[in-house]
């Protein structure tokens, strides 16, 4: 049988070798800058990590370079013996390890358990070793290099006496900026109340930029960064990792590597790896890929023509720096090669990403709410020409596309029942899980609800469906363990005879409610024209601990339509309310939260949680982005939410308001002087349903 040869595609293997060129020019420049520096036994393997955390900028990687020795030499981690004590007894602790999986991004999982670290037993420079000695085992793949680092700062259990303040700020320290490593989070888990002080301090010692990307989640929150996939047990996840294997794998790479360097001269400390397997994502749904395609090995071969093709993982040390560059998104959606150096490099270090495609790995940077945006004027131009009747063949349009993931767990059988509407379901890539309250029911971590991303915020929303009667107690435990502040509701709880939602909340102002483990009061209620302020004290009744939570109900937006006549104004000042709740609530807070500047998920949902729902999140993603860049994109941001919760924006004409009332927001807060659409509405046809 005659073996059937693969095509190649000639243009995209001539994008690779582009890509490659560049790689290679600024290796050369980069070991040249350290040679004529003095430092001319460095491998190009090193060179590379270097230059990836710095996306290929030789000055800055030099820069880095330089740094990350400074701090090797001050905290004496030039030389490691780590088959004696106290480096050997201090790695066996276990107190600090990587993970053989990845976060869906593809990022490396490091876990720092607090309650094993005792400061009185060891010194800074021997836990400061172990830590090193395994990030540089971790850091040789090109994967890890590409998609960067998840720091899990573990307090569970914890005790003041095993808190050491200046090693953590060493730690951090060395992380952000003295280390070749893309750090990408900071999650400290089940932070205790005394930790609130030095963590204030800790704080101040990070840079902005990356002080957004440090957060203080419970152990259920850790859900939203990490799948739970990729988690251990001790932090609710599904893995049992081996760290007496991890331990073993590090001690062949580092044998190994001294053997090679004795071969070939090279004075280099680090290591190549392959125990944490490179990943593609769907979805965010991780699917670890151990295969290497034509493209990749051609790569591989161009860079380390006599390198030995080793493939199996995951307890192997590769000798290729260039051997996983299959890890990243190379379908090249849409045509997106460039000719210019710096794009070619951006793309082979992050791989691309189109509009409307789901993306769990966007930084809180990228959410930046569509595509390239149009100014108010361009908006009003563009809503001229195509009329009412080309804005909703645009809708169709993008309605008309499949969903992009799927519903596994929203249709297990004992899940089911937990849905409203039995064609409206969650996606998996993007839901909210609770903690699991059964430990041989691992469906009680399921509600019907998605994340959904904000103006330069990840997870901004939480998008969910009218609560049932069987889910009140869900409903306010995700409240709970999200630690949101704001509830903001779009629908009635009965309209056109049909109940909607259930009456989860207190309605009058000293009522109770409990929805066990919950318990409610209703302290005031305010009752506007068109919307309901409730102000509501939930009650943790295993912990007797209470928090505040703004819940505001707009009363005047019918199902499957637009506010009354389609009137913007009342809704945009309904968002500016929820806006300005959400600020209040989050200062009262002060230095107990200390994750995103606008504060942790605002949840949103009518009935079905997709209309009206998207609608709302929609107006407040371009109102925001227009009033920070003085542009919007409206269907890009449309394309975003329904990544992330399927079927949003369930109305051709719930689309259109959304083009309008950005228009009426751009004239109230003078970005146009008036909006003319006359003619608009000329080609109308009903197309309500």
């Amino acid at each position: 049988m005659a073996t059937k040869i693969p095509k190649i595609d000639w243009k995209m293997e001539n994008a690779v070798i582009r890509k490659l060129l560049v790689i290679l020019r600024a290796t050369k420049a980069f070991l040249d800058a350290l040679s004529e520096a003095g430092a001319s036994c460095v491998s190009r393997a090193t060179a590379i990590k270097f230059l990836l955390a710095r996306k290929f900028d030789v000055a800055r990687a030099h820069a880095l370079w330089r740094q990350h020795e400074a701090t090797r030499r001050r905290e004496g981690l030039t030389k490691f013996e780590p088959f004696e004590d106290p480096l050997k007894s201090e790695l066996a602790t276990g107190k600090f390890t990587i993970l053989p999986t990845r976060d869906a991004t593809g990022a490396a999982i490091a876990v720092f358990t607090a309650n094993k670290h005792f400061p009185t037993q060891t010194t800074h420079q021997t836990t400061l070793q172990g830590v090193v000695y395994q990030l540089d085992v971790a850091l040789q793949s090109l994967e890890t290099q590409r998609a960067g680092l998840v720091f899990i700062y573990d307090m569970t259990d914890s005790k003041y006496t095993n808190f050491d303040y200046e090693l953590s700020q060493k730690i951090l320290t060395m992380l952000k900026g003295g280390y070749p490593a893309k750090l990408k989070k900071v999650l400290i888990v089940t932070a205790p109340l005394w930790f609130k002080a030095p963590f204030r301090i800790l704080r101040l010692f990070v840079r902005e930029k990356l002080r957004e990307r440090v957060h203080t989640v419970s152990a259920p929150q850790l859900g939203a960064h990490v799948p739970r996939a990729s988690l251990p047990t001790q932090l609710g996840g599904q893995l049992a990792p081996d760290h007496a294997a991890w331990l073993e794998h590090c001690r062949n790479c580092y044998t190994n590597n001294l053997q090679n360097n004795k071969l070939d001269g090279v004075i280099d400390e680090y290591v190549i790896s392959n125990y944490i397997p490179p990943v593609k994502t769907q979805n965010g749904v991780i699917e670890h890929e151990v295969a290497r395609d034509m493209t990749s090995d051609r790569v591989a071969r161009l860079e380390q023509p006599d390198a030995m093709h080793i493939s199996d993982p995951p307890y192997t040390c590769d000798t290729g720096p260039l051997r996983h560059t299959h890890g990243y998104n190379g379908d090249m959606k849409g045509g997106h090669i460039h000719s210019g150096d710096e794009d070619e490099v951006d793309l082979i270090t992050r791989g691309t990403w189109s509009s409307g495609e789901a993306s769990p790995g966007l930084s809180d940077e990228e959410c930046a709410g569509g595509g390239a945006g149009e100014s108010a004027g361009a908006l009003l131009a563009r809503l001229r020409s195509l009329g009412r009747r080309g804005l909703v063949a645009e809708y169709e349009e993008i309605r008309a596309r499949p969903p992009q993931g799927t519903f596994h767990h929203a249709k297990l059988p004992s899940n089911l029942s937990k849905n409203r509407y039995t064609d409206v379901l969650c996606y998996d890539h993007s839901r909210v899980l609770l903690s699991q309250i059964d430990p041989e029911d691992p469906t009680t971590d399921y509600i019907n609800a998605n994340y959904v991303d904000g103006y330069k915020q990840k997870n901004a929303f939480i998008c969910t469906q009218g609560p049932l009667p069987k889910t009140y107690s869900d409903f306010w435990r995700m409240v709970w363990e999200q630690g949101c502040l704001a509830v903001v509701m779009t629908t009635r709880a009965v309209e056109r005879g049909r109940v909607k939602c259930g009456q989860y909340w207190p309605a009058a102002a000293g009522a109770r409610a409990v929805h066990p483990p919950f318990a409610l009061l209703t302290e005031a209620v305010d009752v506007e024209d068109d919307y309901i302020i409730s102000h509501l004290v939930l009650t943790d009744l295993r912990s007797e601990m209470s928090r505040r939570v703004w819940h505001g109900q707009y009363v005047r937006w019918p199902d499957y339509g637009v506010p009354g006549g389609g009137r913007a104004q009342p809704v945009l000042r309904f968002l500016q309310l929820v806006r300005r709740a959400q600020r209040t609530a989050l200062a009262d807070l002060g230095d107990a939260w200390a994750g995103h500047s606008r504060g942790p998920p605002i949840v949103v949902h009518c009935s079905a949680g997709i209309g009206r729902t998207g609608t709302f999140i929609t107006l407040d993603v371009c109102t925001s982005r227009l009033s920070a860049e003085g542009v919007a994109d409206v269907r890009g941001t449309v394309e975003r939410v329904r990544a992330q919760r399927a079927h949003s924006i369930q109305m051709p004409d719930q689309y259109v308001f959304c083009h309008l009332a950005l228009l009426e927001y751009a004239v109230m807060h003078g970005y146009l002087e008036s909006a003319d659409l006359n003619g608009f509405d000329d080609d109308n046809e009903d197309e309500s349903e």
